[in-house]
């Protein structure tokens, strides 16, 4: 009955939607995307969102619960970030969307003027293991927080969306792991159409649509095979979306499989549309992303390795707790232009996590963001100079990824985990 309740809660808050995003949206009533300049595959250009424009390639930091982990919104708009990413499946959970939504949006309820996009909730279904089942008609789950049983319809998924006012919205999608068989992975596939077509049937019944004020991105998926990916991306682009996203990577594949699946989708997708790769993050993956055609990213990455004293430098990522810190007299990275960087030494930031003090997974995440922010304009400019190709050369040469066999073994005890 409860979970009717939420339902039918939701089709009449979306009665007045239209009403509720006007007074949401008054700044600008526009989305488009505009392709500025490019450079073989690497692009820059401009989303004009409702909440102000965002260039690109992007970086999006994760506010899941409304909230970048242990940072301010002042200061992760001091940062540079021009959009950030929450997750309507925490924000259902709690503190529920008809909440936010009557505390004036998404946007008044987190103090962050700028864009939001939000996830379906689809990966975090996904992520849960054994705790949902998925059917036909949706995915079946049950709260973290509670043990409560609910259930994401497509239409369900894409009102909660609506609700919230994010400027973009994502489709539901069936999220797989990698390693299964490729009938599994069809199955997915197929049903993860179907889902995007009824996403985008409900979207465009409801007033969200009007004037451009919300939009609605596809998901492309079928895992590391090829045959499937391409079926995907030519069903999903058939259907009219604002924009376009590379999902089910970043899943347990080896980062050449998701290089290669990233080359193969961007290839087919729209040139005048917005390209997102889902969950991708690393320094590495975002050049090489970049360099394969993708506009937008978004991840935990930066923020969940900085709380464990991992961050990142131009020679890549470090262990601030390592005793060679204890008596670093100086930045972390001399030409790094973030608050950290530009008042505290290393030794104090390996004082305060042997000390483990709050400060110190404020800083490192302020460090770790910054980073992130910092490479994808150093990106932009280049493609707009027509450097990229040498830039990604220099980077390459220079940046040191994280030893392949030990992020395979995290990749595999997080997928065991899940049951």
């Amino acid at each position: 009955m409860a979970q009717w309740q939420l339902w039918v809660g939701c089709r009449e808050v979306n009665q007045d939607t239209g009403q509720f995003l006007r007074q949401v949206f008054a700044l600008n009533s526009e989305f488009s995307f505009q392709l500025q300049y490019s450079q073989d595959a690497a692009r820059a250009g401009v989303l004009s969102t409702p909440h102000g424009s965002v260039t690109t390639p992007v970086f999006m930091p994760v506010a899941t619960q409304a909230s970048v982990k242990a940072l301010s919104p002042g200061e992760v708009d001091s940062l540079g970030a021009q959009i950030i990413l929450s997750n309507a499946y925490h924000l259902y959970l709690q503190p529920g969307v008809q909440q936010v939504r009557d505390l004036g949006g998404l946007h008044q309820f987190m103090s962050w003027p700028k864009p939001v996009l939000t996830d379906s909730g689809g990966f975090q279904a996904f992520s849960m293991g054994a705790l949902r089942k998925i059917h036909e008609t949706g995915i079946r789950f049950r709260s973290h927080v509670d043990g409560s049983e609910h259930q994401f319809s497509p239409e369900l998924a894409t009102m909660n969306q609506q609700t919230l006012g994010a400027d973009i919205i994502m489709c539901l999608d069936q999220c797989i792991a990698y390693g299964v068989g490729k009938d599994q992975v069809r199955e997915a596939m197929q049903r993860t159409h179907r889902w995007a077509r009824e996403c985008h049937r409900v979207f465009n019944q409801s007033d969200s649509a009007v004037g451009g004020g919300q939009a609605l991105f596809g998901i492309v998926q079928g895992g590391a095979f090829h045959d499937l990916r391409e079926e995907s991306a030519q069903a999903i682009t058939s259907i009219p979306f604002q924009g376009y996203a590379i999902g089910g990577l970043a899943v347990g594949e080896s980062k050449e499989q998701m290089y290669e699946v990233t080359e193969l989708v961007a290839g087919r997708l729209p040139q005048d549309k917005p390209r997102y790769l889902m969950g991708v993050g690393s320094p590495e993956d975002l050049v090489e992303g970049v360099a394969r055609g993708v506009d937008m990213f978004d991840c935990v990455l930066p923020t969940r390795v900085a709380r464990h004293g991992a961050l990142f430098t131009r020679e890549g990522r470090v262990d601030i707790t390592k005793r060679r810190f204890a008596e670093m007299n100086g930045p972390l990275e001399e030409d790094c232009d973030c608050y950290t960087c530009g008042n505290f030494t290393a030794a104090y930031l390996w004082h305060l996590f042997k000390a483990k003090e709050i400060l110190a997974l404020r800083l490192a995440s302020i460090h770790n963001l910054r980073f992130i922010i910092r490479l994808m304009e150093t990106m932009r400019e280049a493609i707009a100079g027509g450097k990229f190709a040498d830039f990604r050369r220099e980077f390459g040469g220079t940046y040191r990824p994280t030893d392949p066999e030990a992020r395979q073994a995290q990749k595999e005890r997080w997928l065991r985990a899940r049951g």
